[in-house]
């Protein structure tokens, strides 16, 4: 079942191309085109088999929440 998700993903990243490639000029814009559609088509399909993955919400929150704290014990501290 997750390989035809796949599977579809693959046929969704191919009808795109399809249909912007003709329309891309410069080698820059497809290959700009070409990263982007493959990094997409890749987490998308990391999505299928590991839904669990946290997103990037939860990437910035577990990155900035030591600096939060610290900053909420500074104000605590200066308050009173």
């Amino acid at each position: 079942m997750k390989w035809t998700a796949v599977l579809g993903i693959a046929a969704l990243l191919a009808l795109m191309a399809a249909y912007e490639w003709p329309k891309t000029k410069g080698k820059k814009e497809k290959t700009a085109f070409a990263a982007i559609a493959v990094l997409g088509g890749l987490l998308a399909s990391w999505l299928v088999f590991y839904p669990e993955t946290p997103g990037p919400t939860q990437c910035l929150d577990a990155l900035y929440k030591p600096l939060v704290k610290m900053i909420e014990n500074l104000t605590q501290e200066r308050s009173g």
